[in-house]
């Protein structure tokens, strides 16, 4: 008997797991966090208040749990890229070694409209089945993954006012138990 493997959860943080545009301070069950990933930090005028106060980066640590609990492998698909396991990942209770999609060119414009990570996740998935959890995705990356990825794939955008939700991860096992 052949043993599939579970089909991957690609995550971002900004947007999914960091309510980053929420109009609460703190929304409810988030904690608030001043970090300093390398990306933002060489965005910064050193020095600057900014620079050292770090990104205020709100988290959920139940998110956490629920995620490792969906039948899902999980990957980081975010700017954070490794940093999401050092920074992000202890926060909110996920393994510190989860696999990072390392992104060749962040912020890349695409010539045909596509999310910058879009066609580079797809190179990454490699025809498994995944489900895509992101403030960014559009319907041109929904028909590009359509008609370009070979196996099952949900686009699932997440607002980045609200984050993660009930719904989100009822969505999410749903998808991947009709597998």
């Amino acid at each position: 008997m052949t043993v599939r493997p579970r089909p991957l959860l690609l995550l971002d943080v900004d947007g999914p797991l960091n309510p980053f545009a929420a109009r609460l301070s703190r929304p409810r069950g988030y904690t608030t966090h001043h970090l300093r990933p390398s990306g933002w930090l060489s965005r910064q005028t050193p020095g600057s208040r900014r620079h050292r106060r770090g990104l205020r980066v709100r988290l959920n640590p139940a998110h956490g749990p629920i995620l490792t609990g969906l039948p899902f492998e999980l990957a980081w698909a975010t700017t954070w890229m490794h940093e999401a396991n050092s920074m992000i990942a202890p926060v909110v209770g996920l393994p510190t070694d989860m696999p990072v999609i390392e992104w060749p060119e962040p912020f890349a414009k695409d010539p045909d409209g596509l999310c910058w990570k879009t066609r580079p996740l797809l190179e990454w998935a490699d025809g498994r089945p995944f489900a895509w959890v992101d403030d960014m995705i559009t319907d041109l990356d929904t028909t590009y993954v359509a008609t370009h990825h070979d196996g099952p794939a949900l686009l699932l955008r997440i607002h980045p006012r609200r984050g993660l939700r009930e719904r989100d991860f009822a969505t999410l096992t749903r998808w991947a138990e009709l597998l």
